[in-house]
């Protein structure tokens, strides 16, 4: 008898500057996937997923054509491309973090050009031409624009006038004396799916537990779990006193007048906290990482 062929759904990860931050959200996942070198097809420790590494600006396409079950990809690349896609989870991560990242609109420091308003005629380099059109219709201005492949922040003055490039921090565009003029586009990565896997209900349930693990992982980035032991005789004070204290887990120590509580909080908040925390009365404060977080 034959046996039933294993159902497989087909994934994409973003090559480049999203590679690194999605392979460790995978891996926060409970996801282990290898990049085998000089390969498109990566190892992926579940036997239900086939794993491919392409560059984002591809993977929307691919998604729409059936090509491929979903995939992460920017929000600025399913709009460049146009692509009827099911956008799954908005899972916030850039390549440094949990931020939105922007499309802007730059010009060199000396020029004469001090909004869109003064692009009229000129050339503007970028590698987001749909995007780029679609902003400069809404501001009314005719401008020329070439496709870039790469290096866009070096094409002023000498290959065009101003340019809409990718930022996070604005380091870049400051290092080759550009300054931003405005915001054209702000993108947020996305786990997307085709409309045609999203039907099918083995398809859609298996993308639905993979998109819950990978906010959860996301999640948790922002999170770290606080363990303290607290005084019988102090503990309803220190909870009066820390209003930070929320959803706390309490537990008396067997044989013991104290309370080992543990409760969770924003990574940010925690080196103000432990030290707010201590002169309270709180002993033994341990802090610990999470992976992720299901709501």
């Amino acid at each position: 008898m034959n046996k039933e062929k294993l159902k497989k759904l087909k994934l994409a990860v973003p090559k480049g500057s999203l590679q690194e931050s999605t392979l460790k959200t995978f891996n926060r996942a409970g996801f282990n996937i290898e990049v085998p070198e000089r390969s498109y097809v990566l190892k992926i420790d579940d036997p239900e997923i086939e794993c491919f590494l392409l560059r984002p600006q591809e993977i929307p396409k691919y998604i729409e054509r059936n090509q491929l079950d979903l995939g992460i990809s920017g929000s600025d690349w399913v709009s460049e491309t146009r692509s009827k896609v099911i956008e799954v989870s908005d899972l916030r991560y850039g390549k440094t973090g949990i931020k939105k990242v922007r499309w802007v609109l730059a010009a060199p420091k000396n020029s004469k050009i001090k909004s869109v308003k003064d692009l009229k005629g000129k050339t503007i380099s970028t590698e987001i031409v749909n995007l780029t059109r679609d902003y400069l219709r809404k501001n009314g201005v005719r401008a020329k624009i070439e496709f870039s492949f790469g290096a866009t922040e070096v094409k002023p003055p000498r290959f065009a006038d101003a340019v809409v490039d990718l930022t996070e921090t604005g380091k870049s565009l400051k290092i080759h004396n550009l300054k931003i003029l405005d915001t054209v586009f702000e993108s947020s990565t996305k786990l997307i799916a085709n409309k045609k896997s999203w039907q099918d209900k083995w398809k859609r349930e298996k993308i639905k537990d993979l998109a819950l693990l990978l906010e959860g992982a996301v999640e948790s980035q922002e999170i770290i779990r606080l363990i303290m032991h607290i005084p019988f005789e102090k503990i309803d004070n220190i909870l009066k006193a820390c209003p930070k204290i929320k959803r706390p887990t309490i537990r008396k120590n067997a044989g013991e007048n104290w309370y080992n509580v543990s409760f969770c909080c924003k990574e940010k908040e925690s080196r103000e906290l432990i030290y707010e925390l201590k002169k309270l009365g709180c002993e033994e404060i341990v802090e610990f990482p999470l992976n992720k977080i299901i709501p």
